[in-house]
């Protein structure tokens, strides 16, 4: 079992920047990838960003050139530095892990979500 616990959501204007961290504990020497889904408002969650334990990354569409993931291995947490945030970027945002060792292999195991809201 994984346990992972976000932090780092809040509001923020348009234009402005946010740093999400999430923490791993439990079986995390089984991990492989760590990566982030949001989730706005009506809407399905979406993948964000994701990168393995070797630090190869891959991006949604909508977040390049703007969000940057991260990893700590030794503290077992991922980040998403989120910079030049727009109205669309409000959403719950929640941390996933999976030990697949694929880089976009289907997570399993979730964080209990973090709120981003964007507006002026």
């Amino acid at each position: 079992q994984v346990r992972l616990v976000e932090s780092g959501g809040g509001l923020v204007q348009p234009g402005g920047s946010l740093r999400l961290s999430c923490d791993a504990s439990g079986s995390i020497f089984s991990i492989y990838v760590m990566g982030w889904y949001r989730q706005a408002p009506g809407k399905q969650r979406e993948f964000v960003a994701v990168i393995s334990s070797t630090g190869i990354t891959n991006y949604a569409d909508s977040v390049k050139g703007r969000f940057t993931i991260s990893r700590d291995n030794a503290e077992n947490t991922v980040y998403l530095q989120m910079n030049s945030l727009k109205s669309e970027d409000t959403a719950v945002y929640y941390c996933y892990c999976t030990s697949r060792r694929h880089l976009m292999a289907s997570p399993d195991y979730w964080g209990q979500g973090t709120q981003v809201a964007v507006s002026s």
